[in-house]
């Protein structure tokens, strides 16, 4: 993956060069102290992630991402926790507090890797061809796909792409959030943030910030909350 690193301390530009160069399926193309700077090199040179400071002079990182048209994948790194929540709404890959731990950053690595795979492979259209009472029918790649409500974990948006998780596959479909939010019954399923679509009968628990089912970690974004929160605790989502 092709990656700049933008942030406007030296020491910090130069401790996520040092990290890079642990990872061998990472080619640093450059390092910017502001955000301006890497706007003007991002037009020019096709770039695959991006390593992202936010609090930086003239634009900080979570402006500069909302201005950017077609954007790499971003990983935050910053040193201020309290960013994280907005940060997923706009579709960040990952978010890493300072110091950064070699562990942790090689963690959101990983997952880039896997987000940029699966938007590499040719990919046929995916739609939702029929809705039961507790499955549908995707029908992707000449074929059509079964998928029982309660099998289904969650759902993933990534820029043009929907991933479907269930216990048995995912599924990648071209529909966006929105849509397949629109189309699945609302006693099974609750939309938790711009990214993120929940069967909430897989959740594990919850507090005000994050959703977790099994091992994975689901922001429970600023728009989504008070509506999750009051049906899920006042019961109107049906459980398993």
């Amino acid at each position: 993956m092709n990656c700049i690193v933008v942030d406007d301390e030296p020491l910090a530009r130069k401790g996520m060069e040092m990290n890079i160069a642990t990872v061998s399926s990472l080619n640093l193309l450059g390092c910017f102290n502001s955000a301006l700077a890497a706007g003007d090199f991002l037009r020019k040179a096709d770039v695959d992630l991006m390593f992202l400071d936010i609090n930086m002079p003239e634009l900080t990182g979570l402006d500069f991402l909302k201005s950017l048209r077609n954007a790499p994948l971003v990983i935050f790194t910053t040193a201020y926790p309290q960013y994280a929540l907005e940060s997923y709404e706009l579709d960040a890959m990952d978010y890493l507090v300072k110091p950064i731990r070699i562990e942790r950053f090689l963690k959101a690595v990983n997952k880039a890797e896997n987000h940029l795979q699966l938007l590499r492979k040719e990919t046929p259209k995916t739609e939702i061809e029929k809705f039961e009472d507790d499955f549908i029918f995707i029908k992707a790649d000449r074929k059509f796909f079964k998928l029982y409500f309660r099998n289904i974990l969650y759902i993933e948006g990534l820029k043009d792409y929907v991933i479907i998780y269930s216990t048995d596959n995912k599924i990648i479909t071209s529909m966006n959030v929105k849509s397949i939010a629109a189309q699945l019954p609302v006693k099974f399923f609750a939309r938790v943030s711009k990214s993120f679509i929940v069967n909430v009968s897989h959740i594990t628990s919850f507090d005000s910030e994050l959703i977790y089912i099994n091992n994975v970690e689901i922001p429970l974004g600023q728009m989504f909350k008070d509506e999750f929160l009051k049906q899920y605790i006042d019961g109107k989502i049906v459980r398993r």
